[in-house]
């Protein structure tokens, strides 16, 4: 009796079991579908208690084909109260429960997902003012706004045209330097200089500084220089020389005298007729620095004599002078430093007369 008992309870288990197990199968594919199915009616237990040894029997009814609900296997009889009350918490299974409150929160949130967007508050951005433009760039010419430029020019007769341009130095002191010359100058008041230079040495390098210490070199060849001899004399500030050529049989005051109050210069442009002196320098700025250049004639046969005379004055009385000779003969240059005591003052009037240009040099009072 208690074994039939068991075989009956096993089987309505099993057959409770695959029910639940086919409600699973079909919620997974839609839940929404589906729940109504999962609700089976009870499945009937045959109360096995209230039956005779008789009853026992009867065969158990077949379980239903998977997805189709579990039918009563007993459907004449309905289960009593007790057990029916105490089988269908296990229809309602927790899975179905879940299931449930799952449907129930899908409903309660899809309107909640699904209400109006939110619309932020428009927030009002200040117009920021416009970024003034950016200024032009400034050219750097700062390094170019003062240039200095020095040019060279050929001349005839072996001369150099010189032109310097310094528009930040106007009426400013240049020292000019050229084969072992040196003389200053003074620019005009646009700052540029025009002079005319005898050449000394073939190669014509010519250099320029200025009060500021900037300088500017140029370079000319002078290959006409062959044919020219030259002679001059270059002294600092009242450290006078003054330079004499007799050509030929000339004397003081006769044709042929060249001297500074008649240097014979050929007119621009033009070769010399015979030999001729330039005057250099510019006694009018500080620590002048002057020379006498004196050119032979380029005629053959034609003889010079040179002669250099330093005055006896109150500036030159009583003391040295100082100067420095240059011989330029077929494009080479020889520099003599030229010392001359002179008489006291006592003698003011005179003039000291250097006759032989030799480097033993003797000077005779005239």
């Amino acid at each position: 009796m208690n074994a039939k008992r068991r075989i009956a309870l096993s089987v309505a288990l099993l057959t409770a079991g695959l029910a639940s197990g086919q409600i699973v199968q079909n919620l997974s594919d839609d839940p929404a579908s589906q729940l109504a199915q999962a609700e089976p009616t009870p499945t009937a237990i045959t109360h096995l208690a209230a039956k005779s040894d008789a009853g026992l029997a009867t065969p158990v009814t077949a379980l239903p084909p998977p997805g189709l609900p579990v039918q009563a296997l007993a459907p004449a009889e309905t289960p009593p109260p007790s057990v029916a009350a105490a089988e269908a918490p296990k229809a309602a299974s927790p899975l179905l429960a879940a299931i449930a409150v799952g449907k129930a929160l899908k409903g309660a949130v899809a309107p909640a997902l699904q209400s109006a967007p939110i619309e932020l508050a428009r927030l009002e951005t200040p117009e920021l003012p416009q970024p003034a433009p950016l200024a032009e760039p400034v050219p750097d010419v700062v390094a170019n706004a003062c240039p200095l430029t020095l040019d060279l020019a050929p001349q005839p007769g072996a001369m150099l045209g010189i032109t310097l341009l310094a528009p930040c130095q106007s009426n400013a002191r240049v020292v000019l330097k050229h084969g072992g010359l040196a003389v200053t100058a003074k620019t005009s008041g646009s700052g540029s200089l025009f002079l005319t230079l005898p050449a000394l040495d073939r190669e014509g390098a010519v250099s320029v500084m200025l009060p500021d210490g900037k300088t500017a070199e140029a370079q000319l060849a002078v290959p006409d220089l062959d044919a020219v001899q030259r002679f001059a004399v270059q002294w600092t500030a009242d450290d006078n020389f003054q330079l004499h050529a007799f050509e030929g049989d000339a004397d003081y005051g006769t044709p042929g005298h060249i001297s500074a109050a008649d240097p014979h210069l050929p007119p621009a442009g033009a070769p010399a007729d015979g030999g001729f002196l330039t005057l250099l320098g510019d006694a009018t700025v500080d620590l002048p620095m002057l020379a006498e250049v004196y050119t032979y004639p380029a005629k053959p046969g034609v003889t010079a004599r040179i002669v250099v005379e330093a005055a006896i004055t109150e500036a030159t009385c009583g003391r040295d002078l100082l100067g420095e000779t240059l011989v330029s003969s077929g494009g080479a240059v020889t520099v003599t430093d030229l010392t001359v005591a002179m008489p006291q003052c006592d003698g003011t009037g005179d003039i000291l007369v250097l006759n032989n240009l030799a480097p033993d040099m003797k000077i005779a009072a005239k």
